[in-house]
């Protein structure tokens, strides 16, 4: 089942697509109980390389094991991997801006990691090569490809889409997602009023100071496409959606957000009132992995991970192809048993 916001339409995704997933890290995953996307906030780094392997390969090359909480919660790609074995599409892995590069071939938009929001802002010559580079990459897309799916992956990202939702001048205080059932919210407020201070004028400076290279990257594809966009995340995809507005009034009306169930129903964020002041329409993905067999799949109906790597989007797709509820989750299970039963991997 998938539930529509403002105006979303499903049958807009029944034609053949392709699969970006845009990676990258930002120091802000550094800071101790911002984000729980990685074992530790070390290994937050390798986390955007690591999915984008799993979502290619079925397994990880820079980590020995999938991306997991603390808890020991499998990372989302293994819901997008799952989901997309369905279709099979295209699929491209985007670096806007990683510390750790991930060992499969990508496209590389000559960025840099993200900085400590507090502290230091992106380079001028780093955010001007993530945009020209990224809104070349829509246009070359746009030749073969009247739909795109765009999924992220970068540990305390809502973090810096939430500095940059209110850079831009929207009301997003206190409402982006986490990936833990216990959202920081005081400790992300102290961390984005900290990064707003002293805010440059230029709408592109602001965002060199606020920003993240995947939002960056995401945007800027999203600008160069000429067809239909699926942006394939929770509360960051707002944040993108607003940055695209602000270069392009006119193209939020080829874009909306597919996401999981548990990004809109969130009761500690507000991700459809976010989506309603910027102006882009909303689909989400209702499946239920309450029946799986794994108590770390189980956990997500529980509020931890919500989304990521495109896993709403992904999820969307294969539902609107006929894939039912309980054949998605039998591969899920399939998937993470194969991680399970592996050597490498104690969960």
């Amino acid at each position: 089942m998938i539930k529509e916001y403002y105006g979303a339409e499903t049958f807009i995704l029944n034609k053949d697509f392709a699969y970006i997933l845009v990676i990258g890290t930002t120091d802000v995953s550094l800071i101790p109980g911002l984000t729980i996307a990685g074992a530790t906030p070390e290994l937050t780094h390798f986390t955007p390389a690591a999915d984008a392997e799993y979502v290619l390969l079925g397994k990880c090359k820079s980590i020995n094991t999938i991306p997991v909480s603390p808890t020991g919660i499998p990372t989302p790609a293994l819901l997008t991997r799952a989901s997309l074995s369905f279709i099979n599409p295209l699929k491209i892995v985007v670096n806007a801006g990683s510390r750790i590069l991930p060992k499969i071939p990508y496209i590389d938009l000559q960025g840099e990691p993200g900085k400590d929001i507090r502290k230091q802002a992106l380079s001028m010559e780093k955010v001007n090569n993530i945009i020209e580079n990224s809104i070349k990459l829509g246009e070359e897309l746009s030749n073969e490809y009247e739909l795109i799916m765009i999924g992220e992956s970068i540990p305390a990202g809502t973090t810096t889409a939430m500095a940059t939702l209110l850079a831009l001048g929207y009301d997003a205080m206190d409402k982006v997602s986490s990936a833990s059932p216990d959202n920081p919210k005081e400790l992300k407020r102290k961390v984005v009023e900290e990064a707003l201070r002293n805010l440059p004028t230029d709408p592109l400076q602001r965002l060199a100071k606020v920003s993240d290279p995947v939002l960056l990257g995401v945007a800027g594809t999203s600008l160069g496409f000429k067809g239909k966009i699926l942006l394939a995340g929770g509360t960051q995809m707002t944040a993108a959606a607003a940055i695209i507005n602000e270069f392009d009034k006119n193209k939020l009306k080829d874009i909306t957000i597919g996401t999981t169930k548990w990004i809109v129903e969130d009761k500690f964020a507000d991700m459809l009132s976010l989506a309603k002041q910027v102006g882009v329409k909303v689909l989400a993905s209702m499946l239920d992995l309450s029946i799986s067999a794994y108590e770390g799949i189980r956990a997500y109906e529980k509020g931890y991970v919500k989304e990521g790597v495109g896993a709403g989007g992904s999820a969307i797709m294969a539902l609107v192809k006929g894939v039912s509820n309980n054949t998605l989750v039998r591969k899920i299970d399939e998937l993470y048993g194969e991680l399970v039963g592996s050597s490498n991997l104690h969960i």
